[in-house]
């Protein structure tokens, strides 16, 4: 069959996911065969990164190309309005001859209903259940039975069916959003939510049973970790005494093996979904005009540096992404890139491969010069930025803003201590577990004055102004 002049576009995310929550991002246990064939075949970049690493500002960076600080979305508070009026790239797509559709979890606002953007739709409001989900199609709710990944690949593979016997001449692009890995939760407007846990499939309960995650260096206790980063000494005693922190951290068997051994078992759904649409794009014989990109839309801790169950610090469990992209015709397979790569680069991607040119309002680049090898000109640092909010009542005052180089990380604390005292300054070349903390270094002092200049100026920057 002729390849496509413009590719399909297919994006699979999975909420929470770690950048080594899978077999080749380097689990030591999960088996995900299906997920791995993508790296295998595509391209495995190895610094990807979140720059608001919670879910509705960095789902909103995603399908905008824009900073937190641009498009508004800030926390994981209710903005049903806002998300209506998100410059979303499929709003482009559609423009460019795409049909276009998002099958799964949006949570930027509550409510499930469709947005501007997408010929297709298939939602639900806020977190959704794991189980017996109510799901909105095309603006009408409807219940169905059993599990909500299963319920979701089925979905997806029945538009891409659906699309192909139509015999449109459309390419299409579908963001398919996982409620996996995340635990069955229930969110008020505020953004506080009750955690029930998470639940695997029935059948893959005991997959990992016994299942050993590796102590890492950095995984610490809360006195441990304040003595080179005092910021957190208030939030790790208020997370210690506050009533309310006791339950959600036993739901999620918070810092405990069985937090990572129930989080894989939930990603072998996942993995069977990723089989299960490469096998009917492949009997469609569209499998290579399709470009793929398997990312997540936050990191997670467990227990680096006393954290758990956040994501959304800047240390690199948390900001790090998993992001794999197979498009035989544009990426080598077996490529293995560390440029330093954000999300908001999926969108000018797409745009461009669709034809198009990405206007002035997207921060993100296009990774196309990447895929071709070319790397003058890249960039050398990239922000990350978050704003404090009611989600876990230990967090409040922990706003900050980050910039990640090749080498550095300066951490900004913008509530805590005086001129910077309590920031945190890291040379991951010499420390990539981020234990030993430089900002009152003489020796750092170059390196240090340099990254609060790049900070000042990125920040500004991811204003638009």
């Amino acid at each position: 069959m002729k390849p496509r002049a413009k590719p399909n576009l297919l994006v699979i995310l999975v909420d929470d996911l770690r950048h080594d929550e899978f077999g080749a991002g380097g689990h030591p246990y999960m088996k995900t065969p299906h997920i791995d064939r993508l790296a295998a075949e595509g391209a495995l970049f190895e610094r990807a990164f979140h720059t608001t690493p919670i879910c509705s500002p960095n789902r909103a960076s995603i399908v905008t190309g824009q900073y937190a600080s641009r498009h508004g979305i800030i926390d994981n508070v209710a903005r049903d309005a806002m998300s209506h009026r998100l410059p979303n790239y499929h709003l482009e797509l559609q423009k460019r001859g795409y049909r276009t559709a998002h099958i799964g979890k949006w949570h930027m606002g509550n409510e499930g209903g469709p947005r501007p953007g997408y010929d297709y739709w298939v939602s639900y409001d806020g977190h959704g259940r794991i189980v017996d989900p109510r799901l909105n199609h095309d603006g009408r709710y409807v219940q169905h039975r059993g599990y909500i990944t299963d319920i979701m690949n089925t979905l997806a593979v029945q538009f891409l069916e659906d699309h192909h016997k139509s015999r449109s001449r459309k390419p299409f692009s579908l963001f398919f959003a996982h409620k996996a890995v995340h635990p069955d939760a229930e969110q008020a407007a505020d953004g506080t939510f009750r955690v029930d846990g998470y639940v695997a499939a029935e059948r893959h309960r005991d997959l990992y049973r016994g299942c050993v995650f590796p102590k890492k260096p950095n995984m610490l206790s809360p006195a441990e970790v304040v003595r080179q980063k005092p910021a957190w000494a208030e939030c790790f005693d208020i997370k210690a005494t506050d009533p309310r922190a006791k339950p959600v951290l036993a739901a999620v068997h918070s810092g405990e093996q069985e937090e990572v051994r129930l989080r894989a078992a939930m990603m072998a759904s996942v993995d069977e979904g990723v089989g299960m649409i490469l096998a009917t794009l492949e009997a469609q014989g569209r499998l290579d005009d399709t470009c793929i990109v398997f990312l997540g839309d936050n990191g997670y801790f467990f227990g680096e540096h006393g954290l758990g169950p956040e994501r959304r610090f800047a240390y690199e469990e948390g900001i790090r992404s998993p992001f794999v992209v197979r498009y035989p015709s544009k990426v080598k397979a077996g490529a293995r890139l560390r440029d330093l790569v954000i999300c908001q680069d999926l969108a000018p991607t797409f745009i461009e491969l669709a034809g198009g040119q990405p206007g002035p309002q997207i921060q993100g680049r296009s990774l196309l010069p990447l895929f071709a090898g070319r790397r003058a000109g890249w960039r050398k640092s990239l922000l990350v930025e978050y704003w404090a909010e009611n989600a876990m009542p230990w967090l409040v005052g922990m706003t900050y803003k980050a910039v990640r180089t090749d080498r550095y990380k300066l951490i900004h604390w913008v509530n805590r201590g005086r001129a910077g005292e309590l920031d945190e300054l890291y040379d991951l070349e010499r420390d990539p577990h981020e234990l030993r903390n430089l900002i009152g270094s003489r020796a750092a002092a170059p390196v240090r004055a340099k990254l609060y200049r790049e900070l000042r100026k990125l920040a500004v920057e991811a204003l638009g102004l």
